[in-house]
C-alpha cells in the first residue's frame, strides 16, 4: 500500500542520514492528538517501530517522559482546545492520517471530548488530511444500550461529549472511522482485538491491541466511514 511503501522509504532514507552524520528536517505523515499517555502513546509507540513518521501535539504542561523514550518521534506544542494551535500543528508537516484519543479527565473537565477533537477535525480538512480517526468509547451513540449502568453513571458526561465529535466527524467529508473500546486495561498486545460493527456487545481490550486495530485500518478501505466497537475475543 502506498502509505506503507511512503513510510519505508522515509525510513531507509532517514537510516542513511544518520549514518551519513546528516541531519534531515523533520516530516511526518501522521499527526496524534493524545499521544502522550494512553492509546494515543501506544500508537506513536506502534508507529514508529513499523518506521512511520510521527508527529504529536503536546501541551507546555504535559509529562513527556514516555513519549521522549520513543525514538525519533517529532513533536509540536499547542492545545486542542486552542484552535489556532491546531492550525499550527498541522502546518509543522504534510500529514496524510490523523489520529486523535483525546480525552479529558475529572481534574480538567470533559471538554477536550468535544471540542478538543472537533477543533483536530476542522483543522484537518483544512490542511487537507483526509484520513481521520477518532476513538470514543462504547456507550456512545447507538452503542449506548451495551454500556453496563456503572458505566454510565461514571462516564456518562464525557460519552456526552464524545458524542458531539462522532456527529461532527460524521458530517464533515473526512475520509473517517470512529473506533469505540471497551473495557480498558494495560496488559500487553495478544492479537484477540478484534473491530465488530454489534453495537450491542462491550468487553474487554488492552490500549496496545487499540493501537494495533487502528494502525492496521489506516489504509483499509473496507473500514473507511464507519464505526466500530473494540473487544477482545476470549
Amino acid at each position: 500500500m502506498q502509505h506503507n511503501v511512503l513510510s519505508r522509504l522515509a525510513a531507509m532514507l532517514l537510516a542513511l542520514a544518520m549514518a551519513l552524520g546528516m541531519t534531515l528536517p523533520a516530516c511526518a505523515d501522521v499527526l496524534v492528538f493524545g499521544g502522550t499517555r494512553g492509546i494515543g502513546l501506544e500508537v506513536v509507540r506502534q508507529l514508529r517501530e513499523q518506521g512511520e513518521g510521527v508527529t504529536v501535539l503536546v501541551r507546555e504542561t504535559s509529562d513527556l517522559t514516555a513519549l521522549n523514550a520513543i525514538d525519533g518521534v517529532a513533536t509540536t506544542v499547542g492545545d486542542a482546545m486552542d484552535r489556532a494551535a491546531v492550525t499550527r500543528a498541522f502546518a509543522a508537516g504534510e500529514f496524510d492520517t490523523v489520529i486523535t484519543t483525546l480525552g479529558g479527565t475529572p481534574q480538567a473537565g470533559f471538554m477536550v471530548d468535544s471540542a478538543g477533537n472537533i477543533n483536530a477535525i476542522d483543522g484537518a480538512l483544512a490542511a487537507g488530511a483526509s484520513r481521520f480517526i477518532l476513538v470514543t468509547s462504547i456507550g456512545a451513540g447507538d452503542s449506548r444500550a451495551a454500556a453496563p449502568d456503572a458505566m454510565l453513571k461514571a462516564l456518562g458526561m464525557v460519552i456526552a461529549e464524545k458524542e458531539k465529535a462522532e456527529r461532527h466527524l460524521i458530517d464533515s467529508g473526512l475520509t473517517w472511522t470512529i473506533i469505540r473500546p471497551g473495557v480498558l486495561n494495560d496488559k500487553p498486545q495478544n492479537d484477540r482485538g478484534r473491530l465488530i460493527q454489534d453495537t450491542t456487545t462491550v468487553g474487554v481490550i488492552s490500549r496496545a491491541e487499540i493501537a494495533r486495530l487502528i494502525i492496521d485500518l489506516i489504509d483499509d478501505e473496507t473500514t473507511y466511514r464507519r464505526i466500530y466497537s473494540a473487544i477482545e475475543e476470549r
